[in-house]
């Protein structure tokens, strides 16, 4: 049968939500849980769904059970249709007071490090039981239509890896050199060739086989002396301000922990440029009042980082010569690649 065919009168809602949770699970029993039915309640579901829609749905192979074709197509319609519904069923007030609402935030890992501390401040005076749950991101690539359906909102510096998303400009950083407080030769880290030779701990997130500064070193030929690696820019931080190693970091992450952690922020000798943080959301947040709110917390908290020091020592480059892009970052060509942890 053909769903345009469907006298939507006569269809159930609750058996969208029964095939939502069936092509999520691949799993009679599973997709019982997930709706909170039995599974003999689902399995009548399944029955009903495959004389609506003139397909099996799923199908037995081996000890599994697995989508058909014509399943795995209705997967994106199904999320998204239900999706709308729900938003539709969503009431148009949001009181930050009183709200117990929980946000599912993607944040880079130099934006979050920089940001949430802000954040949960605001949160305490203006909405003490609102709840931010910061979801990880596993490999290099993942799909927009699903990641819409989990994350309300989103910082990152590769907007193109949002399709769909819209997006605004948050904020302006660039690389800086991270050096303990009386280190005793940042002196000299100023010469490109004393900041090569130097010991140095890079910073290699989960998308990288290593730190993009060096990626970015070979190609023009250069290669700095990297003694440890981390996947965390706080954790390169703290080894910094234990020792005499260094570390190329966003500087506006270095500034907002150099009083802790009794750091200074030197210029890199190398032209690295600048960056752009953008705050990114999925079509189904644009309106909703609650992340309508959040956006807007999250814009105010980046204004007033300000403006990047003009200081003589930080002037750079705000051009970003093309390279060679980064393999698996659908981006512009950048001359050192932007973080996305």
């Amino acid at each position: 049968m053909d769903i345009d065919s469907v006298n939507l009168a006569s269809l159930d809602l609750n058996l969208l939500v029964a095939l939502e949770a069936l092509l999520q699970e691949s799993s009679v029993g599973q997709a019982a849980d997930r709706v909170s039915l039995s599974q003999p309640a689902m399995s009548h579901a399944l029955k009903r769904l495959r004389v609506l829609l003139g397909d099996p749905l799923l199908v037995r192979a081996g000890a599994r059970m697995q989508l058909t074709a014509r399943a795995e197509a209705l997967r994106h319609p199904v999320q998204d249709a239900l999706t709308r519904v729900r938003d539709l069923l969503i009431g148009e007030g949001f009181e930050p007071a009183r709200s117990t609402r929980t946000f599912r935030l993607f944040v880079a890992d130099n934006a979050s490090d920089l940001l949430l501390p802000l954040l949960l401040k605001r949160l305490e005076d203006e909405a003490p039981s609102v709840c931010i749950r910061v979801q990880p991101l596993v490999g290099n690539t993942w799909d927009p239509f699903e990641l819409a359906r989990f994350v309300d909102v989103a910082i990152a510096c590769i907007p193109s890896r949002f399709k769909g998303f819209y997006q605004q400009r948050l904020f302006t950083d660039r690389d800086a050199c991270a050096v303990r407080r009386g280190h005793s030769s940042a002196r000299l880290i100023a010469k490109p060739e004393a900041f090569l030779k130097a010991k140095h701990v890079a910073v290699v997130g989960r998308e990288f086989a290593e730190d993009p500064v060096d990626t970015w070193l070979r190609r023009e030929g250069r290669e700095r002396n990297v003694v440890l690696t981390v996947p965390h820019y706080l954790q390169a931080l703290h080894v910094v301000s234990e020792s005499e190693l260094i570390g190329v970091i966003p500087e506006r992450l270095i500034r907002a922990y150099a009083g802790i952690l009794d750091l200074d922020a030197i210029k890199v000798p190398l032209d690295v440029g600048t960056f752009e943080e953008y705050l990114l959301h999925p079509a189904r947040s644009r309106d909703d009042p609650g992340c309508v709110w959040l956006r807007g917390i999250l814009t105010e908290i980046a204004k007033s980082l300000g403006p990047l020091e003009p200081k003589e020592q930080h002037k750079m480059s705000t051009r970003r010569p093309g390279s060679k892009v980064v393999p698996g970052l659908a981006m512009a060509h950048v001359r050192r690649p932007p973080r996305l942890q």
